[in-house]
């Protein structure tokens, strides 16, 4: 289709400088649109934010990729391109599971809630540990790339973090946020070192968007979660 090549292949040059000039891909700005669309929706508990992101990660995961995929943008982030695919693989899910509740009672499609201790306990060790399995299995696929170690951390920070949010939102858990506030707080300098400024304007407008989600949400969880007004009163034999 030649409306599809021109979206993969059409850029721009941005001038930063007198003799600085970057190749940006306009695939970049809409991917990063449709994130911003999806993080809206389930903002609103819309069932829509799943499919919204699905494209908005596919876009995403071609612009990640960058000189391995030929682009001229620059360095491969391995870390944001595998997170796009697990954002895809989990957006399904939680497209089924925010689906099924759609039909409950006030017609969210889910109630926010804290994760539990316990879950807490599993999850948090859990996902250290795969920071520390992701920072050596990304550093052996770059090998061939001149990028300092902290390049490979921060990636492998930012994969764990966004598939730990992702999960979270799919469960409903208000913890979400949190995790996307501090996958951002590396993911932005981390865009912004490596030129991908589109993507890094966007993530810091996320945080703002974030933080109040999560004000949202926190309201959302105090007021649905304890005792519902009419439920009946517990009656007592004297």
């Amino acid at each position: 289709m030649h409306w599809l090549d021109q979206l993969l292949t059409a850029f721009y040059h941005a001038k930063w400088q007198v003799t600085d000039t970057q190749a940006i891909y306009w695939r970049e700005i809409v991917g990063n649109a449709f994130g911003l669309g999806s993080a809206l929706f389930g903002l609103r508990r819309n069932w829509w934010a799943w499919p919204v992101g699905i494209v908005g990660n596919v876009l995403l995961f071609t612009v990640f990729l960058g000189q391995a995929l030929g682009n001229d943008q620059g360095t491969p982030l391995y870390g944001q391109a595998s997170r796009q695919v697990f954002f895809i693989i989990t957006s399904v899910y939680g497209w089924w599971l925010w689906r099924q509740n759609r039909h409950s009672p006030g017609g969210a499609a889910v109630v926010p809630k804290w994760a539990t201790n316990r879950q807490r306990a599993l999850f948090i060790p859990v996902a250290l540990v795969a920071v520390v399995v992701f920072f050596y299995a990304f550093r052996a696929i770059g090998a061939g790339f001149p990028v300092p170690w902290w390049y490979y951390l921060a990636d492998s920070w930012i994969f764990v973090g966004s598939i730990l949010a992702t999960y979270a939102m799919a469960r409903g858990w208000v913890d979400f946020w949190l995790c996307w506030i501090a996958v951002d707080l590396v993911g932005v300098p981390e865009l912004l070192h490596f030129g991908y400024y589109p993507s890094a304007i966007l993530y810091a407008v996320y945080a703002g968007f974030v933080i109040w989600g999560f004000v949202v949400w926190l309201r959302i969880s105090r007021r649905e979660s304890g005792p519902r007004i009419d439920s009946p009163r517990m009656e007592t034999v004297g």
